[in-house]
């Protein structure tokens, strides 16, 4: 059975050319690919007539042609992108081998496995309907279906039909474009401006190493961390690239981001208090849940923990203060820099993620 191979850069150091350094940065995450899928033909079953000394009339013994293989697509929980097969637009099983005399039946091609990660979507590029959602690690569907192996001539041997010379074709494999769509699946989606600190408080409750610097847009694309609660207690977090006015219409890349939210069971909101862009905090706020709303609706019902992020500035106690009078609810304050705050954060969002398991079995349970 064939996988797809991870693509990586093994040799020691950085890579000397400033353009492959360039492309191994972007290509290391990939959330949307096109592929095209083919899966292998039948084989043909044979017509074949028995020929051995001593053996007069010895019949029909024309074998079965092989099954061509499938095209499989597959979840795989250690791949966290689709970066792995974005260089690989064409994927082809192994078609089956024709039936051969003595009743020799022919191989079954091998199948193609194509690995994805958890939360990728598999839609018909010609029709654009969703074939399936790879929720789960494990799941799996097949998108191209091997041809049968076409039967031999003794299949068609009957008491009054002795010496039959018919015998089938192998089967056409089917062929689909296929677009694959990664919405990563996280417990908590950490939102908010350009430069509020969203990868500094994933890099300091989690073991993820986001790019950080003093400048607005430096994540390029999300980032997952797993933060540990204790000992049998912990949720994927995801950083979500700085979001601004008009991303729910692709206003910097901002589908390329909301999307990726979708998925996510918890919002933290990060406001910083004290812009550099010298703009107002509360409205800042306000414009990011607007573009949310505008991109999916559902999007503002989520739960949602609101958090005046670098506490250690002057004004960060002031913007708590208005913001919560602006949203009539708790506003936290937390400095990734000194750790104010960060423990009492994983605890709420510890107990808001209990609270939904909770509700949700609940309404299994009457279901």
């Amino acid at each position: 059975m064939q996988h797809s191979a991870d693509l990586g850069y093994s040799s020691p150091g950085e890579p000397a050319d400033p353009a492959f350094r360039f492309l191994l940065e972007f290509s290391m995450f990939v959330d949307r690919v096109e592929i095209y899928c083919k899966a292998g033909d039948g084989g043909d079953g044979c017509m074949s007539f028995r020929r051995e000394a001593h053996v007069p009339r010895g019949g029909p013994d024309g074998g079965d042609g092989g099954h061509g293989g499938n095209v499989i697509i597959r979840a795989e929980r250690n791949l966290g992108s689709l970066a792995n097969i974005a260089g690989h637009r064409h994927w082809k099983a192994e078609r089956g081998q024709h039936g051969m005399g003595s009743l020799k039946t022919g191989k079954s091609g091998e199948d193609v496995v194509i690995l994805v990660p958890p939360g990728t979507l598999v839609k018909d590029s010609d029709s654009g309907l969703l074939i399936k959602d790879l929720a789960e690690d494990g799941a799996s569907v097949v998108v191209a279906q091997g041809g049968r192996g076409g039967r031999g001539n003794k299949r068609f041997a009957t008491s009054t039909h002795r010496t039959p010379r018919e015998f089938e074709y192998g089967g056409t494999g089917e062929e689909r474009n296929v677009i694959l769509e990664l919405k990563l699946i996280a417990d908590v989606g950490v939102i908010g401006k350009p430069n509020a600190g969203k990868s500094t408080l994933l890099s300091r409750l989690s073991r993820a190493h986001p790019e950080i610097a003093d400048y607005p847009f430096t994540t390029k694309y999300p980032n997952l961390g797993l933060v540990r609660v204790d000992y049998d207690n912990e949720f994927v977090m995801a950083d979500i690239p700085g979001l601004i006015e008009g991303a729910h219409a692709g206003v910097g890349l901002g589908h390329e981001f909301l999307k990726h939210v979708q998925r996510t069971k918890v919002l933290v909101h990060l406001v910083e208090p004290s812009p550099m862009d010298q703009t107002d905090p509360i409205e800042n706020y306000q414009q990011i849940r607007e573009e949310m709303r505008l991109f999916d609706e559902t999007l503002v019902q989520r739960p949602e923990i609101v958090c005046v992020s670098k506490s250690e500035l002057p004004d960060a106690e002031a913007a708590a203060e208005l913001l919560s009078e602006q949203l009539e609810t708790d506003v936290m304050q937390i400095s990734s820099a000194t750790g104010n705050g960060l423990p009492k954060l994983v605890r709420r969002i510890a107990d808001v993620l209990a609270e939904q398991r909770a509700a949700e079995e609940n309404v299994d349970a009457e279901n």
